[in-house]
């Protein structure tokens, strides 16, 4: 994860572990200072009725980076409401409906929104996403805002 110059964020490595490893995640990072946004699970659409109405999410693309995207999308808006960035997040959790088919194509999502930025983050196969039965993925992620 690249932290430039912001003191805020500081990647943990153990002392037996080489950070040069290309790990796509961080496996720590101590937030110094900055205040704490935690997000709820989203997927694509974020904002949806309660109970789901299926209809809702009919224009969903069946393609699990084209879904990730979305999801990404909304994430920035949520961020950017909040006053930060995508490179203030410090940890995601990650839903994936069959890791084996759909990972790939996430993880390709995720690689083009963070770049170099590597939260650290847990990822966890799912049988279904609550939401609705077409959903591939969703995640929650906390940031570490400016003051």
């Amino acid at each position: 994860m690249s932290t430039g110059t912001d003191s805020r964020l500081e990647v943990i490595h153990t002392a037996e572990n080489d950070p040069d490893f290309n790990l796509p995640y961080a496996p720590a990072i101590k937030v110094n200072h900055g205040k704490l946004l935690f997000t709820a699970a989203m997927a694509a659409p974020t904002y949806h009725h309660h109970p789901h109405r299926p209809e809702e999410f009919d224009h969903l693309p069946e393609d699990p980076g084209e879904q990730a995207r979305m999801t990404m999308e909304q994430l920035k808006a949520i961020l950017a409401a909040a006053g930060g960035t995508l490179q203030d997040v410090v940890f995601v959790t990650r839903f994936i409906k069959d890791i084996a088919e759909n990972q790939d194509a996430i993880n390709r999502v995720f690689a083009e929104y963070f770049g170099d930025h590597r939260p650290s983050s847990c990822t966890v196969e799912v049988v279904r996403l609550a939401t609705d039965p077409r959903l591939k993925f969703e995640m929650s992620v906390v940031a570490a805002l400016p003051d």
